[in-house]
């Protein structure tokens, strides 16, 4: 706590009834273990009570390091069955692969905008006494979930071929599967999101790391028996079902245990002024959260077709150019996997300390700095040997593409900026970004289309895209936290 923070009230008697359990660490209270005078935005405060009882719960900084391996695997899986797949199959499957995998992420934005949601009202009504909502409220939405991928799905059975000749897929193969698989992951994004909201990360990080090891195993063992492009895209949809089971199994282990504790303090003097935080309802509303899902599905949307749009115009146009720039494309873009990963430790982290009037900055100081690594590794191999890079990994077949890595991996070393600005944005409750995402989109997809089907201008209309966007939001962003460096700098 700086010098000029309002001075702490004194404890009051209790009943024997409501005291706190003392092995909890009570938030602010300097019980458990907590030494009295850490600040106020370390990495403790603000962080719920660690039951021993519940499975997987992490909290604090300690909490991205769970989330950090488990993305370190999912990525290398994603890497390893990508680079396989690349072998195993023809061009052209490849190529309609890569499209049908951005279908598949673009189609699952509506799950990532739900666990948005979830996280949002379930920290409210657990952070003001009301979680035994929370229980009755997830069982509608999974019997509604399942009932609607059921329907979807047999829909776009029916309206197959219609859907090849806009897709400007060879046939239907994969279509079906990868559809459902979207649909089936949404269902896993809403346990998900129960887990962000009690901090559970090591669960979810365990959730992370079986997607991605059962789905590269699942897509490259179906693919490899000769099924091809309809065993790798039957692989997914077998992964997405065994990941939304142990989603459940998660969420049925933590729900007896890590839940937020209602906190009273006052707000910390040094904390980010947040003025609409000391106004928040205790019940968060059907249109808090229609407009949280809402505001998460457009801009998760525009991140879906930031991070695809170049694939799916470029493969509209120039289909003999799917398969080679899908190789360049695929291990660039698992950079904004990677970043997507950190959305599950930044996005309950901003959420719950805004609510209580903090910030998050640390936290999310913590998801850019392990983009670090992983992002200037990929900058090097594509500035000083992409021709190398490309031909160890997917064959001199896809060579071609190589002087299109270089502007491509800026392009994603910017969208993960975006990617993680927005998630924290989110978190905020800051509607705002679907507008800045939308410019930015717009711009992307207009210079993509220019660029008539040549891969490097492709990638170039891309990073120029990309780096506007990153610019626009990063100086929003700081001129919305500078009050907050302003009051610090005082302080000192």
């Amino acid at each position: 706590m700086t010098s000029g923070g309002p001075p702490q009230p004194a404890p009051t008697a209790m009943p024997v009834e409501n005291r706190p359990d003392p092995a909890v660490d009570r938030v602010g209270s300097g019980v458990g273990g907590r030494r009295p005078g850490r600040p106020p935005d370390g990495d403790l405060p603000g962080d719920p009570p660690a039951d021993p009882r519940s499975p997987g719960f992490t909290t604090g900084a300690h909490g991205a390091l769970p989330i950090v391996v488990a993305g370190a695997v999912a990525s290398l899986a994603s890497l390893v069955s990508t680079v396989v797949l690349a072998r195993l199959l023809a061009s052209a499957a490849y190529g309609a692969l890569v499209q049908l995998l951005s279908m598949f992420f673009v189609l699952s934005m509506p799950g990532t905008a739900l666990m948005v949601g979830v996280v949002r009202r379930v920290s409210a009504w657990e952070l003001h006494g009301e979680g035994c909502r929370v229980a009755p409220w997830t069982v509608r939405i999974h019997r509604r979930g399942a009932t609607a991928v059921v329907a979807v799905t047999l829909v776009v059975w029916a309206l197959r071929g219609l859907l090849v000749g806009w897709l400007s897929l060879h046939d239907a193969t994969g279509l079906v599967e990868v559809i459902a698989a979207a649909g089936v992951w949404v269902l896993v994004a809403a346990d998900r999101g129960l887990l962000q909201a009690r901090r559970a990360y090591r669960t979810l990080s365990v959730s992370l790391v079986l997607e991605g090891s059962v789905r590269t195993a699942a897509m490259v063992g179906l693919a490899a028996t000769g099924m091809g492009l309809g065993g790798a895209t039957l692989g997914l949809l077998v992964a997405e079902l065994v990941v939304a089971a142990h989603a459940r199994w998660g969420v049925a282990l933590t729900s007896g245990g890590a839940h937020i504790v209602p906190d009273d303090r006052p707000l910390a003097s040094d904390g980010l002024v947040i003025a609409e935080a000391a106004g928040t309802a205790a019940v968060h509303t059907t249109r808090d959260l229609a407009a949280d899902i809402l505001t998460a599905l457009a801009s998760l949307t525009l991140l879906a077709v930031l991070q695809n749009a170049d694939v799916i115009v470029l493969g509209s146009s120039q289909p003999a150019h799917k398969g080679p720039y899908g190789a360049v494309s695929v291990p660039a873009k698992a950079l904004v996997f990677w970043a997507l990963t950190f959305a599950n430790y930044l996005l309950p982290e901003a959420t719950i300390r805004f609510h209580r009037g903090e910030h998050a900055l640390r936290q999310l100081g913590h998801a850019v700095a392990v983009l670090v690594p992983p992002a200037s590794l990929l900058l090097i191999c594509a500035a000083v040997a992409p021709g190398r890079f490309i031909t160890v990994f997917f064959g001199s077949r896809y060579a071609s593409s190589a002087p299109a890595f270089l502007m491509l991996v800026v392009a994603m070393v910017f969208l993960c900026l975006t990617v993680v600005l927005t998630s924290y944005l989110l978190g905020t409750g800051r509607r705002w970004v679907v507008v800045v995402l939308g410019a930015g989109t717009l711009l992307m997809v207009v210079l993509v289309i220019e660029a008539h089907g040549s891969l490097t201008a492709t990638a170039r209309g891309d990073a120029l895209a990309q780096g506007c966007l990153a610019t626009v939001l990063g100086a929003a962003f700081f001129l919305m936290h500078r009050p907050f460096m302003l009051v610090r700098r005082r302080d000192r």
